[in-house]
């Protein structure tokens, strides 16, 4: 059984991706073409999903990976939601090409951040083997 948190409405989710990052207006889209949207429930401290973001984007940068807001989420999770609990959902878009982190305040009503990263392999072609 789906918990509530993973059976929020579209339409509020889609009203909420405003401008925040560059990713919202892909995010929206992928909402629109039928992305999945879910919301989970734990409230992890920014530290632990600035960390998270801040890896991501590392890597990221390192391998090649096409990302979407991801170094404006890592900005503004560090400078302006510090000591703050955060709520996350992702979207995956209906083609499953995109996924898309949401980060929202503790109570889930204000979106704060959104990142996209493209789930498609770089191309190695003429560059470097991945090294793990």
């Amino acid at each position: 059984m789906a918990s509530e948190d993973e059976n929020a409405s579209q339409p509020d989710i889609v009203a909420m991706l405003k401008d925040q990052t560059s990713a919202c207006t892909a995010a929206r889209e992928a909402i629109a073409v039928g992305g999945e949207v879910r919301l989970y429930g734990g409230r992890p401290p920014v530290w632990m999903v600035l960390g998270i973001a801040a890896t991501r984007l590392r890597r990221s940068l390192k391998i090649g990976l096409t990302t979407l807001g991801l170094d404006e989420t890592v900005e503004i999770l560090s400078t302006r939601h510090r000591d703050e609990q955060l709520r996350t959902g992702n979207i995956v878009a209906a083609d499953r090409s995109w996924l898309f982190t949401l980060y929202f305040d503790a109570t889930g009503t204000e979106l704060l951040a959104c990142s996209g990263l493209n789930r498609e392999a770089p191309s190695t072609a003429g560059g470097q083997e991945l090294q793990l």
